[in-house]
Order: C-alpha cells, then sequence, then structure tokens
C-alpha cells in the first residue's frame, strides 16, 4: 500500500513539474508517463540469487534519466490471495516522466550490461508498460 501512495504521488508530482493538469485527452497527451513493470522467474529462485538480482536491479536501473519512480523486490510470500499472480521471484517498477525517457533506457549501456549479467538466471521475464497521467 504504501509502495502504490507513493506511486500515485509520483505521477502527481510528474504532471504538476511538466505544467499538465491531465484533465481532458488533450492534456492526457501531453503530459503522459510511462509505468514499466518487470517480473523475472529464475532458473535459481535460492534466497541468495534473489537477494543478488534485486541488488542488481538498484545498482543498474535505478539511476536513469526521466526516472520519477523505481521500485525492485521479490515476491511477497504473505500476499497469497486467489487474485494475486504469484508467478515471478523478482519485479521492478519504474515510472519514466514521459516515453522518450523509457525508450533511450532500452538502450542505455547500464540497462544493457544488467541484461548481459544476469539473464542466464531468468527462465521468464514479462515486461508490462502502460501510459500513466
Amino acid at each position: 500500500m504504501k509502495r502504490m501512495i507513493i506511486l500515485m504521488l509520483a505521477v502527481a508530482m510528474m504532471a504538476l513539474i511538466g505544467g499538465c493538469n491531465c484533465m481532458n485527452q488533450e492534456s492526457k497527451n501531453q503530459c503522459q508517463g510511462l509505468s514499466h513493470s518487470v517480473y523475472f522467474k529464475l532458473n535459481d529462485a535460492s534466497e541468495e540469487k534473489v537477494v543478488e538480482l534485486v541488488s542488481e536491479c538498484h545498482k543498474y536501473l535505478k539511476e536513469h534519466p526521466g526516472v520519477v519512480f523505481f521500485a525492485a523486490g521479490k515476491l511477497s510470500p504473505e500476499h497469497n490471495r486467489e487474485v494475486n499472480d504469484r508467478d515471478f521471484d523478482v519485479s521492478i517498477t519504474i515510472v519514466f516522466d514521459n516515453v522518450k525517457s523509457q525508450n533511450i533506457y532500452q538502450t542505455a549501456p547500464a540497462h544493457l550490461e544488467f541484461i548481459e549479467r544476469n539473464k542466464d538466471n531468468w527462465k521468464q521475464v514479462r515486461v508490462f508498460d502502460s501510459l500513466v497521467w
């Protein structure tokens, strides 16, 4: 819940900083950010490897131009309701100030290095990108 509040505040700040009121479709088109969520299922999902990947996420993915919110963590064992998708070990959520920033991030050297260093332990990677305002 705390992360969701932080995410909502980040999106609101993004709109304020950009000078958009985001109350109609025209202004939404001008101030859309992008929420980039990635869910990793690992070949080796030991606690050591999970913590290692979360640390790598923070090291290589957190400090990019245009990032207004960043979170990386592991599956929450106590959130086991019927509606929870539990088919992952590590997740990241990054909110970018706009789509252009996210596109630049995709080819940034630190992002590419993160992929190269960690991809051998990825059984499955699911990416969810959403326009936000």
